[in-house]
């Protein structure tokens, strides 16, 4: 297979991170640093900074957070709050993109390269749900423009599912995920985004899971999960 396949894998580094240590040479294939073409047999030794990795001992975590405001969704050990350290799950993993710091709600941490790549393919369709609070009455014209595609960073939102909750608060359920796309389609509308939270993202919901919290995926969710992004 090839080399960021292998690579992502392992479970060790997303697929950005690889294409990075290997644009820097810093992976190699029998003591040979390779290139982004390289392909690899089962016999081959594969190492990144001179440390041997395979696929073999690599179980899979999937894991489910209900994130905190204030954490942020980086695996940099520089940034303060960074959900890796917040997590300290004894194994390295990484968030399923990101939720913004003064967001909270669901998010998802995998060591599966795999399952990342998948899941960020804004052309998969795949759902992901939020409750909004905002800062003044919502209205149903302000729904079905939400709904219909509002323009932000020189680009039309996808038309996307919307209904009320209450008087200050309503759902929201988007199949991609543009830079603080919610906030500026609210910004754009008059309205001013107090609380975001995720409640779900495919399958998989904040159901019984407390604010700070995190747990494994199930045996179902998961099987759930995986038969939607390969179908």
């Amino acid at each position: 297979m090839r080399i960021d396949k292998y690579i992502s894998m392992t479970g060790l580094y997303p697929r950005r991170e690889t294409a990075r240590l290997l644009a820097a040479g810093r992976i190699t294939v029998n003591g040979e640093v390779c290139g982004k073409h390289t392909v690899v047999e089962a016999e081959d030794l594969v190492a990144v900074d001179g440390n041997p990795v395979s696929l073999s001992g690599q179980e899979r975590v999937y894991l489910a957070l209900n994130k905190p405001v204030g954490i942020t969704c980086t695996a940099a050990p520089g940034v303060e709050g960074n959900i890796i350290d917040y997590i300290n799950y004894p194994s390295r993993i990484f968030a399923v993109g990101r939720l913004d710091k003064h967001s909270e709600g669901l998010i998802l941490l995998t060591n599966d390269g795999d399952i990342v790549n998948t899941m960020m393919r804004s052309e998969n369709q795949h759902d992901k749900e939020y409750h909004v609070t905002v800062d003044k009455p919502v209205t149903g014209a302000f729904l079905e423009a939400m709904s219909a595609g509002v323009p932000i960073l020189g680009t039309v939102t996808k038309p996307c599912i919307t209904y009320p909750v209450a008087d200050r608060q309503f759902g929201i359920i988007l199949t991609q995920g543009l830079n603080l796309q919610i906030r500026r389609m609210c910004k754009e509308l008059g309205q001013r985004v107090l609380r975001l939270e995720r409640t779900r993202i495919m399958n998989i919901t904040l159901d019984g899971l407390e604010r700070g919290a995190w747990r494994h995926l199930s045996e179902q969710e998961l099987e759930t999960l995986m038969h939607s992004l390969n179908g």
